[in-house]
């Protein structure tokens, strides 16, 4: 059986050394482009494809699939079975057709819940408890095909997107291996979605990423996680962004009638009014200029904070 394999980031690297593990033959390996990265821009592969190359597979890098040739590439390695796991660009049906045992994919969470491309921060910042994979047919929209597996984990509470993503990239792997022999034999049954159920987790964007100190703590606290490591929460102070990797949540607030967002307490950490009444202790932060550090580090240096102020002002 020949697989076409279709993935980008650290996500579907286990999945693709899976594949490879296990012994199959991996035609071709489809990822993005190699992207400028760092501040020196520097031109980077994505991981998959320095997995791909470490196994000595053959790597294909098409800027879009909307393009005939990039299609034509594709099709010319006669796949018996796509599979895709973060892949970043949505197939044509004309790819979507050609295996036999049909294009499938491995998304992170349990479908209909959280179709889309930021998953696992979504179900973080919503405060779930539970979220996982599930192995489901690809069709024309989005993360909507029919369902042929799931396994569900809890969210602990001090999970963030970093420890989230890497267990469920293991059960990714581990339970595609378990649904290929049930597709190749028919053994696999195919679960529609209800559709009526379904939600959302387009890409985070720019302006979710602020922290918005007026929402209780609680919020403040999963928003701060399910943006860890990347792209992180930031607030500003004075003007500047702050970035803020790590925080606790507190059950009461120091001064509960303080302004969201005032500077409440300064310790090894710095503790903020948050709505309702409530506080965070941030721990882990990284100031505008500076590398990111424990919230005691910093105090323990020269800074400017001072009791009373006031962040995202």
């Amino acid at each position: 059986m020949n697989i076409v394999f279709m993935g980008t980031p650290d996500f579907a690297v286990p999945i693709l050394n899976g594949l490879v593990a296990e012994g199959y033959t991996i035609g071709a390996v489809i990822t993005q482009p190699d992207r400028p990265k760092g501040r020196k821009k520097t031109l980077t592969p994505p991981p998959v494809k320095e997995a791909a190359l470490a196994h000595g597979l053959k790597v294909l890098q098409p800027e879009t699939l909307k393009e005939a040739g990039n299609v034509d590439e594709i099709l010319e390695e006669k796949p018996d079975m796509i599979i895709t796991a973060a892949f970043g660009q949505i197939l044509p049906e004309a790819v979507l057709e050609a295996p036999r045992y049909g294009a499938i994919n491995v998304h992170a969470s349990l479908l209909p819940l959280y179709r889309g491309g930021a998953p696992i921060h979504q179900a973080i910042i919503d405060g779930q408890e539970k979220t996982g994979i599930t192995i489901m047919y690809m069709v024309k929209q989005l993360d909507a095909g029919d369902m042929l597996a799931q396994q569900e984990i809890e969210i602990a509470e001090t999970d963030n997107v970093g420890t989230l993503h890497d267990k469920l990239s293991i059960i990714g792997r581990d339970l595609l291996l378990e649904t290929i022999p049930a597709l190749i034999n028919e053994r696999a049954e195919a679960v529609p979605q209800r559709d009526e159920e379904a939600t959302f987790a387009p890409n985070i964007q720019r302006g979710q990423e602020e922290i918005q100190w007026e929402k209780h703590s609680s919020d403040i606290y999963n928003q701060i996680r399910g943006m860890n490591p990347w792209p992180v929460a930031y607030t500003t102070y004075k003007g500047k962004n702050f970035k803020v990797w790590q925080a606790r949540k507190r059950d009461v607030s120091l001064a509960p009638e303080a302004e969201p967002g005032t500077i409440l307490e300064l310790t090894d950490e710095i503790t903020v009014a948050a709505g309702g009444g409530t506080a965070i202790s941030l721990s882990e932060i990284q100031p505008a200029g500076k590398k990111r550090m424990s919230a005691a580090d910093y105090l323990r240096g020269k800074h400017e904070f001072q009791l009373g102020e006031r962040f995202g002002q």
